[in-house]
């Protein structure tokens, strides 16, 4: 009776369903049956999510959580060097204190916030010049189109009436009829197969390239030369023509290309700061018409939505914008 007493005490502890009425030997096989499904459950699996590694893994994956919370940085290994912040975080100097003197200086004639007239902001731009050069005057226009559209990809050409101020070097790529009169319009390099001579070994001493259409074909091997520089002709930049010594006669003048960029901005020098108000004023005006007369017509809402000038080196002017 003792050992069926025994029994029934480990059989209550194991929370086995047996009694008094069951007998010595049917207690022992469930005590048994039990004592297996245990050992059965805590034996980790030799692979799978219950194995020794996976445990392992979720163990060392809970203590780094419950570190990372605690935010201790202190190394696992007791001889590895504890990480400690060196110092205070840097401040950040205004940007206009990182310029340079003159910048700065020039900065000042500049009031903050102030949107100016196109005219006052131009002679601004002149005074306001910190560079011993005589430096370009640049025009960035926001405006409010998506370039990813090919609707709203604006691009085209615009003759400035006073020139960039710049030296155009033109080459031609045209057939022995047309050379004399693109010599005769100004081109610095005509030619036709002994050009495409002078690309093969990258020879590219001009800033505008102008072909006739049924010479574009052979320019094609070329494309990879020519595009990233931006000196393959295009129609809508007038550089593909039947009339070449219009086209040289026009890049000559001053008819140069924009076009929106990803941020959808649009960068233009218009000429330099010896020019004047007056020029550079009559070549912004063009710009500006042009600009406008390229508004796309899917767009609704503002087209240009803010407009600045500047030189090269110079601070940027808020000027207003006629919406």
């Amino acid at each position: 009776m003792a050992k069926k007493a025994e029994l029934l005490e480990k059989a209550a502890e194991l929370k086995l369903e047996v009694t008094e009425k069951n007998t010595i030997a049917e207690i022992e096989a469930a005590i048994a049956g039990a004592e297996k499904h245990e050992t059965k459950e805590a034996a980790p699996a030799k692979a799978g999510k219950r194995s020794v590694k996976a445990l392992a893994e979720a163990e060392e994956k809970a203590e780094k959580e419950a570190r990372k919370e605690e935010g201790d940085t202190s190394p696992l290994d007791p001889e590895a060097e504890e990480l400690k912040k060196k110092g205070p975080v840097p401040v950040a100097r205004p940007r206009i204190e990182r310029r340079g003197k003159k910048y700065q200086e020039a900065a000042k004639k500049i009031e903050d916030g102030k949107v100016y007239p196109l005219a006052e902001a131009l002679a601004l731009a002149a005074e306001t010049n910190p560079a011993k050069f005589d430096a370009s005057v640049e025009v960035h226009v926001r405006l409010g189109v998506d370039p990813r559209q090919a609707d709203q990809n604006v691009r085209a050409t615009v003759s400035l009436p006073h020139g960039t101020g710049k030296t155009v070097r033109v080459a031609v790529f045209a057939p022995e009829s047309e050379h004399a009169a693109a010599k005769k319009a100004g081109a610095d390099v005509v030619g036709d197969e002994e050009f495409l001579k002078q690309l093969e070994k990258e020879e590219l001493n001009f800033d505008i390239l102008v072909a006739t259409p049924q010479y574009m074909p052979k320019l094609g091997k070329h494309a990879r030369l020519l595009g990233p520089r931006g000196l393959m002709p295009n129609p809508k930049s007038g550089t593909v023509a039947a009339d070449v010594a219009k086209a040289v006669t026009e890049a000559k003048a001053g008819k140069v290309e924009y076009r929106v960029d990803k941020q959808a901005i649009v960068h233009l020098a218009i000429g330099k700061v010896s020019f004047g108000a007056e020029k550079l004023t009559g070549n912004a005006k063009a710009f500006f018409d042009s600009l406008a007369s390229q508004k796309p017509s899917s767009i609704k809402s503002v087209y240009v939505k803010t407009v600045s000038i500047s030189t090269s080196q110079g601070p940027s002017i808020k000027v207003e914008t006629n919406n």
